[in-house]
């Protein structure tokens, strides 16, 4: 199995987030106001219902990321916001169904002693990109997905721990400058970090993804290969 290379995947994440920031920054940005002003209005009775739409933007957001990174594949974009939100719909129910079951599992493997909840994150670390972009179905994106992961746990490891810390951070960082502002201040510091993170975590699974897959078409090309063509039976 060909590994990756994790400098080469973060590289890639930065290059798009960078090339693409008025796209991913700014949908999220329309996306994510929903939830803010739910927040403003009826504040915390909004609790539950804010919680559930985030989960489903956010499942949206993630959707229409994969959708961009699959678009900017040959070096450049070619379709429109809408066009790529709307190529998700098919899928959304899917996708959120991939989600839930998705923080289920790993929030179970990291109540069982950190471990098991660490090895389904890296498992399933492509299951939403492959959801919305091969539409095997819930649980066999599951399977693929630890399918194309499987052979490069500890590179694509390296790339969620890198990617995961650096949200951690930024976010810690912006509660705690945040605090003396009060709630409605808070609020928007929190609204202003959530748009401008949101794209990494979708970037990261996407662009995983694509370079776990193309190493896998190579591999399996390279075994037809080796093998060469069928051989006549002898008489």
């Amino acid at each position: 199995m060909q590994q990756i290379s994790p400098g080469a995947v973060l590289a890639r994440i930065w290059e798009i987030y960078r090339q693409q920031s008025p796209v991913l920054i700014g949908t999220a940005a329309i996306l994510f106001i929903l939830q803010l002003v739910l927040f403003l209005l009826i504040g915390g009775v909004a609790g539950l219902a804010a919680a559930v739409l985030f989960w489903v933007l956010s499942t949206l957001y993630q959707g229409m990321v994969v959708k961009l990174v699959q678009d900017v594949q040959d070096g450049r974009r070619d379709h429109s916001v809408g066009a790529l939100i709307t190529s998700v719909e098919p899928v959304l129910l899917a996708l959120i169904a991939v989600s839930i079951l998705f923080a289920i599992g790993v929030g179970i493997g990291f109540v069982l002693l950190i471990i098991p909840g660490l090895i389904l994150l890296v498992m399933w670390a492509v299951v939403a990109p492959v959801t919305v972009l091969e539409h095997p179905g819930v649980f066999a994106a599951f399977r693929r997905s630890r399918e194309l992961v499987r052979g490069n746990g500890w590179p694509v490891f390296s790339v969620i721990a890198i990617v995961y810390l650096a949200v951690v951070i930024v976010s810690v960082a912006a509660g705690i400058a945040s605090t003396p502002l009060g709630v409605v201040g808070r609020a928007v510091v929190n609204w202003v970090v959530t748009v401008a993170l949101a794209p990494v975590p979708a970037l990261s699974a996407s662009v995983l993804y694509f370079s776990l897959r193309d190493g896998y078409t190579r591999q399996e090309a390279g075994s037809t290969a080796t093998e060469g063509p069928p051989q006549a039976p002898v008489l």
